[in-house]
């Protein structure tokens, strides 16, 4: 995937819940920080943006992940014919650190306007150290691919990433266990 797919998908994501922003919480997130060409192949193989509603109440952010996901999402039109999808996600699809939300990097420019222009919409994306953790408490192959690639690029701080992991909240204290396992393993 590239930068400006993942502009694309905040500004149609935006359009189909009529709301001005949204967090991108998937590995796409990662080029919030860097653009593709900065990124190693298996930090964008992923042609899914997981789009977090920004609202607070749960059932809400289910209701329009709902509606995300039906007109964008996997074997969508809208995918086959930009050739990515656009997945709508809640508030519990991620296990995030402390804090994270204010590390949030903006998403916003011409780019993420509407085809008049106006409005503009903002995309959020995780910092890079959080996506790490959210991936790394997932512990799926994919992840662990997609964060071992960042630590060889030198493009996450794997010191950051395990302070960040005793942060989580206490129910997914096993998963951070694994999770600071595998970083410290890699030391």
């Amino acid at each position: 995937m590239r930068r400006d797919q993942l502009e694309h998908a905040i500004r149609t994501a935006c359009q189909i819940i009529e709301q001005p922003e949204i967090i991108i919480v998937g590995s796409q997130a990662i080029l919030g920080t860097y653009d593709e060409t900065q990124l190693p192949p298996a930090a964008t193989m992923s042609i899914e943006v997981d789009v977090l509603p920004v609202v607070d109440d749960n059932d809400e952010a289910a209701r329009l992940a709902d509606l995300i996901e039906g007109i964008a999402g996997e074997f969508s039109s809208f995918e086959e014919l930009h050739g990515f999808s656009i997945d709508g996600v809640d508030l519990t699809t991620a296990v995030l650190p402390a804090g994270w939300r204010e590390r949030l990097v903006k998403v916003e420019n011409a780019n993420t306007a509407a085809p008049s222009g106006a409005p503009r919409f903002t995309g959020w994306c995780l910092d890079k150290e959080d996506l790490c953790v959210a991936k790394l408490c997932a512990l799926r192959e994919k992840d662990i691919n997609f964060v071992g690639s960042l630590l060889n690029a030198g493009l996450a701080n794997p010191t950051v990433i395990a302070n960040r992991l005793s942060t989580v909240p206490a129910e997914h204290a096993a998963a951070a266990k694994r999770a600071l396992n595998w970083i410290t393993s890699r030391r």
